[in-house]
């Protein structure tokens, strides 16, 4: 098919185009029509294929069949017009509420509007600055994969003190089901108090509880959901979707049966064998030194790449992302989604539930992905179009052969023919950009493990400051009523007549004692 393309600069994300049609592909198109249509349907007195126009034209209708016609010829011009304007559609292109019919003998010609991803700017077009954590392996990593080690050995002992359950603890609890909470339910369960996937009301009503004790404890979640709503307006009434949110109340019947403190044992050389396989500690450090080298081998490079995407993205002028072009890219990663766990042999449903995840927070997170993915494509865009990197033929083939899909020029041939080459250049430009980014980044090293670990340290240590503290100001204030009934109770051995002032001044310590 012959097609001249003509466009202008793209406004408000839309390209309008004029694609014209030679006559001659548009009298094929027609005779095509009226050949389809003959082989399709039976027409009295003519054989299969064999009924002359007049006839299909008094039958089916002249125009019917121009419409056809019409359909077909976009259909197999389109794919050609992204080709010649090297355009990646986001969304179909627009031929107009009612699109122009085809002539026979006539040049076919229509305005398209088709709708594209934003043109944007940086702020800033350097290479970023990025801290990476050491190329060799550290002292840090390595005690970090120990305590992780160890961590699979812990054991939990009860605590002695007779005291209310506090929000570092770990509880052996009973509970029962009472409404809405089946998944909870379950004898001897082994909650931390600061596992942040606790429900936070159901968290609150076991701070505070007492070995033995058993208590009812009530929360409500609230969730957003859609509903059809009645929307009136001056000519007749429509159904709209509204979202709205709607409260779940929880309850359970709660025993605690213990307060329990975990212990971690000293890595030696007898854990090292039992426990690990290796017959001492420096064997077991030698292998994790070996298999953390090994890790950062890999994920080293793919990190560097999400780093410097990550910091130049920070530089996009952009406030909010096209819907259009959201949507897009939102149906493209749910897709991907759905189609591995298809692959895996799973339902949305089931994992889910395993994740413990709600529809609506897996649909948020699936909203937020696509903002960022949408944002790091157009940023590397736009470096791609500020360093003028193109994607030549070279470049396509070479892509097509590393998916060894089969034989790359005919499967060029086949992209090119169905209008998705254009997409194929647009990823080259953006993998070109992000080797640029990559190879231009100045990189820090960061022994970012050992951070993590002093600062896990000083929390740490910080809290237990905390736990002293409050306990001296305790003990102090125990001191000091103390002293008070002391200072109370002097004047009565000296002096009967002070007897009933000695009361007074004694149910005061009590009320003093009381509210410290």
């Amino acid at each position: 098919m012959k097609i001249t393309v003509t466009a202008g600069k793209p406004q408000d994300n839309k390209v309008v185009a004029t694609l014209v049609v030679a006559a001659a592909d548009v009298n094929k198109v027609i005779a095509a029509a009226y050949k389809d249509i003959a082989n399709r349907y039976n027409f009295q007195g003519f054989r299969k294929g064999k009924t002359p126009r007049p006839v299909i034209d008094g039958i089916v209708g002249k125009e019917g069949v121009l419409s056809q016609a019409t359909n077909e010829l976009l259909k197999q011009a389109e794919p050609l017009m992204l080709e010649e304007l090297n355009i990646t559609p986001v969304g179909e292109p627009n031929y107009g509420d009612e699109p122009v019919i085809v002539v026979e003998g006539s040049d076919y010609t229509i305005e398209v509007t088709i709708p594209v991803r934003p043109e944007v700017e940086l702020d800033s077009y350097d290479a970023p600055s990025i801290n990476m954590p050491p190329q060799e392996v550290t002292d840090a990593e390595i005690y970090e994969q120990i305590d992780l080690l160890l961590s699979y050995r812990t054991s939990y002992e009860d605590i002695d003190e007779d005291r209310g359950a506090q929000a570092d603890d770990i509880i052996n609890i009973d509970i029962e089901n009472v409404e809405n909470a089946e998944r909870f339910a379950g004898t001897n369960r082994m909650l931390a108090l600061n596992d942040k996937g606790l429900p936070e009301g159901f968290n609150e009503g076991l701070i505070g509880m007492k070995k033995g004790e058993t208590k009812e404890i009530t929360w409500s979640e609230t969730h957003d959901a859609a509903e059809k709503t009645d929307a009136a307006d001056d000519s007749d009434a429509e159904k709209t979707d509204k979202t709205s949110a709607h409260d779940h109340k929880f309850a359970v019947k709660v025993t605690l049966n213990a307060i329990k403190k975990s212990v971690v044992p000293e890595l030696t050389d007898e854990l090292a064998e039992k426990g690990f396989g290796f017959k001492t500690v420096a064997e077991l450090r030698d292998a994790l030194k070996s298999e953390i080298a090994s890790d950062k081998e890999h994920r080293l490079p793919t990190l560097k790449e999400n780093r410097v995407l990550e910091a130049m993205t920070e530089h996009l002028k952009l406030d909010e992302v096209p819907a259009d072009y959201a949507n897009q890219v939102f149906n493209e990663i749910t897709q991907n989604f759905l189609a591995q766990l298809q692959a895996q042999g799973a339902t949305l449903d089931s994992w889910l539930q395993a994740q413990g995840i709600s529809p609506q927070a897996f649909i948020a997170d699936l909203h937020e992905q696509a903002d960022q993915n949408a944002r790091q494509s157009l940023t590397l865009e736009a470096i791609a179009a500020k360093q003028g990197f193109e994607a030549t033929e070279q470049d396509i083939r070479d892509e097509f052969a590393k998916a060894q899909s089969g034989d790359p020029d005919e499967l060029i041939e086949d992209w090119r023919k169905s209008g998705q080459l254009p997409a194929v250049r647009s990823a080259i430009k953006r993998h070109k950009a992000l080797d640029w980014l990559v190879e231009n980044a100045k990189v820090t090293e960061v022994d970012e493990v050992a951070e993590r670990r002093a600062a896990r340290n000083d929390a740490n240590a910080d809290e237990a400051d905390t736990k002293t503290t409050k306990a001296d100001v305790k003990a102090d204030k125990a001191d000091k009523a103390e002293s008070k009934k002391k200072a109370a109770k002097k004047p009565a051995t000296k002096k009967k007549a002070a007897t009933s002032d000695v009361k007074s001044e004694d149910t005061k310590v009590k009320k003093d004692e009381k509210d410290d």
